[in-house]
């Protein structure tokens, strides 16, 4: 596999594991009845970060394109509601990464 597969499988799975680390922030940090919606993101996120590291063990492409756009698409949303939170670095920071992560991903289909 060439360079560009293991670094948009490397990012993909950092970025997979940075969005489970704010949904169990989110988790700890929920009052009774905002739980249930904190427990069902970081659901998803923990399916997120397998698929993430599954794609390490794949050489096929495809999965590991299909994991980093689930992923850029994930923090490109988490990018809006910061934006919309008027949070700074809820914004900048998935933006970084979505964009890190495309960058990564146009990469490994180009070469």
């Amino acid at each position: 596999m060439s360079v560009a597969f293991w670094i948009c499988v490397g990012v993909t799975i950092v970025s997979s594991l940075v969005s489970a680390g704010y949904a169990v922030a989110g988790v700890r940090a929920a009052v009774e009845n905002g739980r249930a919606a904190s427990e069902y993101a970081l659901s998803r996120s923990i399916a997120l970060v397998a698929i993430s590291i599954v794609a390490l063990f794949t050489p096929n492409i495809a999965f590991v394109a299909a994991a980093a756009l689930a992923m850029i698409v994930v923090q490109a949303l988490d990018a809006v509601i910061g934006a919309r939170s008027k949070d700074r670095t809820k914004t900048v920071g998935p933006a970084i990464t979505a964009a890190v992560n495309t960058a990564a991903l146009v990469w490994l289909l180009t070469t």
